[in-house]
């Protein structure tokens, strides 16, 4: 007999503590797991969900005594294997979301979001629950801003590797499942004919119009990875550059990206294939298998795994390194690797850059590094081409605590009925192919804004976040509808700041903060290596998807999320800077 939805909304919800009861280590504290849902619950009902967000729904209230202002925050712990949780501020009494606030309709937004947390939390498969069209499905309507990161890794794959006989991937003459779909059902007999037009393809991580990212960002692209999968890795002629990540305390993820594109220009200048090894940064217990301590962990890799197999069994040869087809980091010098030249075999793209950077009102026009800004863009956006299935759950965790409850409510409204009446989750052929390319939902339009503060004072002029703020109601002005803001910062007294704009809704990783001044090195060995890789990255992805951003740019991590938006399709969004220092 076909389940009730209800007992499948049961079931959901009570897996994980099932499995996890199996153990007689956990059997003492799942009593308390289910007294905790109870007592969430109770608070649920007799609040607005978004009231009872101001106690910490989840398992942290970190935000909690807060509660007497007028913001609400609500926040959810990263299962064990992410490494970090993710909140949400919501700034604002107004700004709310429509619909009843009846208990009957906070209970069911409180339930849904409740069965899509244990889902979430269930990190033995890839939240097949949410993607499951089998017999088994399950009545729990899906939530917008998850993506099927197993699908996605599976596609982007057969798009990461050459075909037979060494013949370029498919990329896209359609996008996404779509493309290969209809490629294998409708024209597989005209295999030879369409592989010519594979030939001048366009690589499929670079979105938008040529007119929206960086000069030549397309062609470029096509290049470096044409460069760094070769159809033969075994050929003698082949050279390597092979290099670990830097691991002084000093480097943030910032300055090893930036490191790691001054080498990958080497690597084009003297016609090597770059091969990364040791990534400090992946070097935890939410990095597993092959992936551990590897730039795979969170990206695909960096060449073919043939090429990184080639050259780590030349890197034992005497031979190799006597003739100089292996280098690595040591071979170069700092002013090589940090300042060097940049590669020309494109020309010189950089003397077309479109200003769209405004710093007081003005856009900037020149630039003293003009051709690192370029090159720094392109080597990120090929380093990060595709996430792995890691990073995609981590998103996928991070959209959930920010927007689950809003997305919660809005996905209620189409199915008033839910739980009572069975949701029909089989999809139709556009659903299941054209539209699996869509991205995750967020709140659009929404603006990321990072202010860097702390040690950073020594290398340029630190802002205080009401500049940041001035900016975004700027931006406001223009576009009226935006009222969303996705915050990233290490200072403590920010994030308290936010709620001095109650006429913005502020969206951030729960994570703690600093409070004074201490160097980022410090900072971050508080947090764990996990933690400290996990929520920066986080951020990034976001600023960079973000339909608009603010920074600084006397930061390089806001130099490379500029970089990232203007080969992501982000160029006429342009750039709003607190300062101009470092090359400007």
């Amino acid at each position: 007999m076909e389940p009730t939805p209800q007992k499948s909304l049961e079931r959901i919800i009570s897996q994980r503590a099932v499995q996890m009861s199996a153990s007689l280590q956990c059997k003492t504290w799942v009593l308390g797991f289910f007294c905790g849902i109870c007592i969430a619950y109770l608070f649920l009902f007799a609040f607005n969900p978004y009231k009872a967000a101001e106690f910490g729904i989840g398992f942290t209230n970190s935000l909690a005594a807060d509660s007497t202002n007028s913001s609400s925050s609500f926040s959810l712990e990263v299962d064990k294997n992410a490494g970090c949780d993710f909140s949400s501020k919501d700034t604002g009494n107004s700004a709310k979301f429509e619909g009843s606030n009846q208990p009957s309709d906070v209970n069911k937004t409180a339930l849904l979001y409740s069965a899509w947390t244990a889902v979430l939390d269930d990190s033995k498969d890839s939240y097949g629950e949410f993607f499951n069209r089998g017999p088994n499905r399950t009545s729990l309507p899906r939530p917008p801003y998850v993506e099927d990161c197993k699908m996605n890794v599976e596609i982007n794959k057969i798009l990461d590797m050459r075909g037979e006989n060494g013949s370029l991937p498919r990329w896209p003459l359609w996008k996404g499942k779509l493309g290969l779909e209809l490629f294998r059902v409708a024209f597989p007999s005209e295999e030879q004919k369409l592989q010519a037009a594979f030939q001048n393809a366009s690589p499929p991580w670079v979105l938008g119009s040529d007119e929206d990212n960086f000069p030549l960002t397309r062609l470029v692209q096509r290049h470096l990875w044409i460069h760094q999968h070769p159809q033969n890795c075994n050929k003698p002629n082949l050279r390597f550059l092979v290099a670990d990540w830097w691991r002084l305390p000093g480097f943030g993820i910032g300055a090893q990206l930036a490191g790691m594109a001054g080498l990958l220009a080497i690597a084009i200048n003297e016609n090597r294939i770059l091969v990364t090894g040791y990534y400090n940064r992946a070097d935890h217990g939410g990095c597993q298998g092959s992936s551990h301590a590897h730039w795979s962990c969170y990206f695909f890799p960096e060449a073919a795994q043939e090429c990184r197999d080639r050259a780590n069994e030349l890197m034992k040869t005497k031979e190799a390194w006597d003739d100089h087809i292996i280098t690595v980091k040591d071979n170069y010098t700092s002013k090589e690797i940090w300042g060097g030249r940049i590669p020309r075999v494109w020309g010189e793209p950089w003397n077309y850059l479109q200003p769209t950077t405004d710093v007081d009102g003005n856009l900037l026009r020149h630039h003293r590094k003009m051709d690192r800004r370029w090159w720094r863009a392109q080597a990120l956006r090929y380093l990060m081409r595709f996430q792995s299935e890691y990073t995609c759950r981590l998103l996928n965790v991070a959209r959930h605590s920010a927007f689950g409850l809003q997305a919660a409510e809005m996905v209620l409204r189409t199915i008033p009925s839910w739980p009572k009446e069975s949701v029909d989750s089989s999809l139709s052929d556009i659903e299941n192919f054209v539209w699996s390319n869509h991205k995750p939902w967020i709140p659009r339009p929404i603006l990321s804004i990072h202010v860097r503060m702390g040690d950073k004072a020594c290398e340029m002029k630190v802002v205080e976040f009401e500049n940041y703020m001035h900016l975004a109601d700027r931006i406001r002005r223009k576009f009226p509808n935006l009222n969303s803001i996705w915050l990233s910062t290490e200072m403590q007294e920010v994030i308290d700041k936010t709620r001095l704009y109650p006429h913005w809704k502020f969206y951030y990783t729960n994570v703690t903060r600093q409070i004074g001044n201490m160097s980022m090195a410090a900072y971050e060995a508080s947090l764990g290596r996990e933690t400290s890789t996990n929520y920066p990255l986080v951020n990034f992805l976001m600023a960079t998807d973000a339909d608009f951003f603010i920074g600084a740019l006397g930061s390089t991590w806001c130099f490379l999320i500029d970089g990232m938006r203007n080969t992501g399709g982000k160029v006429m969004a342009g750039y709003l800077s607190v300062n101009r220092d470092r090359f400007w």
